[in-house]
């Protein structure tokens, strides 16, 4: 979708199919569920565990963290990651209101 079309939904729209787009992807959901395993932040073993390069990993959290949620601060050279428990609780939220919310009207 180009990103001139974005502006023709409302930003609740674009901000559910953000944090879709990181379901949509197995890679970004392992990288989820190894990082929600952890009892702490997570740096630089990422790539150790998930068995990507770094390039790939590194655009997968990128999308990732765009769709708020993971947070992130600099520990020396590198990033350290955990989840944002909150955001994913709001998308829970979104998501579970969507389908309450839907009629079925066909078949």
């Amino acid at each position: 979708m180009g990103a001139s079309k974005l502006s023709i939904y409302s930003e609740h729209i674009n901000e559910m199919a953000s944090i879709a787009k990181v379901f949509a992807h197995p890679a970004r959901i392992a990288i989820l569920q190894y990082i929600s395993r952890q009892n702490s932040c997570i740096c630089n073993d990422i790539v150790d565990e998930i068995g990507l390069s770094q390039p790939t990993i590194s655009q997968h959290l990128k999308v990732i963290k765009q769709a708020g949620l993971l947070k992130g601060n600099f520990e020396g050279k590198s990033i350290c990651y955990c989840l944002n428990v909150e955001r994913f609780q709001e998308f829970q939220s979104q998501l579970n209101n969507f389908f309450n919310t839907t009629s079925s009207n066909c078949c």
